[in-house]
């Protein structure tokens, strides 16, 4: 599945990329994130439960950085194992682009289940991964906004 969209954040752009790669901001924008912490330079690992329909899982993911352009992007890479529900993976590639002072952050991203995850629809799938997306970016939209 492929998710585009865009966010407007009334923030100088290197107080949104320093966000982006702020630990505790991005568990606190991450729904259901129990934990993000770090295990490398660029990589980090993830606990996070979600709900799918009727299957709720706890997902363990191993998160990379690479691509880095400060400030203008980079690219952010996972995949997770919830245990008998499957597995997760994804990539999303993340640009900000100045615009009359604010920033505008827009991200494309890609990713697969497989497991029972998969055997509940693609449609639902879908719906969720996006809803998912979305609420992180516009709680991170939300964070960095207030400082």
């Amino acid at each position: 599945m492929e998710m585009i969209s865009e966010q407007l954040i009334e923030m100088p752009r290197g107080t949104v990329w320093a966000a982006l790669n702020d630990t505790t901001i991005l568990q606190q924008a991450m729904p259901g994130c129990e934990s993000f912490d770090a295990t490398g330079e660029n990589i980090f690992e993830a606990r996070l439960v979600t709900k799918i329909g009727p299957v709720k899982a706890k997902f363990k993911f191993d998160v990379e950085l690479s691509d880095m352009d400060p400030p203008n992007g980079y690219t952010i890479s996972g995949a997770g194992q919830g245990g008998a529900a499957g597995f997760a993976k994804g990539s999303a590639t993340v640009s900000l682009t100045e615009q009359n002072g604010a920033t505008l952050l827009a991200y494309n991203v890609q990713a697969n289940v497989g497991g029972k995850l998969a055997q509940l629809g693609a449609r639902l799938i879908d719906g969720v991964a996006k809803k998912m997306a979305d609420e992180f970016f516009e709680n991170f939209k939300e964070i960095v906004a207030a400082g």
